[in-house]
């Protein structure tokens, strides 16, 4: 019976969770192509100019273009440094792994207001904050552990007889690193690096502290739409909104057709090197 009461209890969770989603998703996008909707269940009429308007308006064009540069630079600059970090922790054993493992990922695991502020009082010192170097250098700060962390297990993977062999054939570093590591490791890269992009589009508070006029990813210049002073019909906010809703359900998608949870699973069998 209480078995039955705690399956009841979680369906329900469950469902009205589901339903208060739906809800608030399907009135933010039905009053983005209102043409007025005051006083009635649904709008008496129906229009896609707040597109075009808050494209217009909230220079979204800008936005996206600065949006997808600094999430490419932080995928690219994140895989560049967290490469050669995660091949090292997944091949050497050493006294005091687990305690650097733990402060390493540190900025994954505690709020990022936490570390947040600091750091953009210390880039605003050194005027870094309010750029997008600023913004890219920000978001490094979880992106490079996220990296490690989704990199290791495709490393454990890799058996070391493949390069002890390559070695003894002749081969230098450079080319087991070309030959070898790169070509198994390019399902890791590519899972990292998609899941990097969804984070750094995604990421609100760290922009959101380091970042300018000239720097605002897309959910940053939303928030700030939604809360500057003025007059602006919400329904170009809303229409704002579905924007930056489907940004991030296309890349969430991309993620999913090439992310496989079990890839990201760490072996607690390592051997000993």
């Amino acid at each position: 019976m209480r078995g039955r009461l705690w399956g009841l209890a979680l369906y329900m969770f469950v469902l009205g969770f589901i339903l208060n989603l739906l809800g608030i998703v399907s009135h933010v996008l039905v009053s983005s192509l209102a043409k007025r909707w005051f006083g009635t269940p649904l709008p008496t009429a129906f229009t896609t100019e707040w597109f075009a308007y808050a494209w217009s308006n909230f220079d979204l064009g800008r936005v996206l273009g600065v949006t997808i540069f600094i999430a490419l630079a932080v995928v690219v600059l994140a895989l560049i440094l967290g490469f050669p970090a995660a091949y090292i922790l997944a091949r050497r054993n050493f006294r005091g792994k687990p305690l650097l493992l733990l402060l390493y990922f540190l900025p994954l695991l505690i709020p990022q207001m936490t570390y947040g502020i600091p750091l953009a009082t210390t880039m605003y010192r050194y005027a870094i904050g309010g750029t997008v170097a600023g913004v890219i250098l920000a978001n490094l700060v979880p992106m490079v552990p996220l990296a490690v962390f989704i990199l290791m297990p495709f490393f454990e993977q890799i058996s070391m007889n493949l390069e002890w062999g390559a070695a003894m054939m002749g081969a230098n570093r450079f080319q087991v690193f070309r030959r070898i590591l790169l070509p198994l490791t390019v399902p890791g890269l590519l899972t990292a690096g998609v899941l990097i992009l969804v984070n750094t589009v995604s990421n609100f508070e760290l922009t959101f502290l380091v970042s300018g006029a000239g720097s605002q990813t897309l959910v940053v210049a939303l928030f700030y739409n939604v809360f500057a002073g003025g007059v602006r019909p919400v329904y170009s906010v809303d229409a704002m909104a579905v924007m930056y809703m489907t940004t991030v359900m296309l890349l969430l998608l991309l993620a999913l057709r090439f992310v496989r949870p079990t890839q990201m699973v760490f072996r607690l069998d390592q051997p000993q090197r």
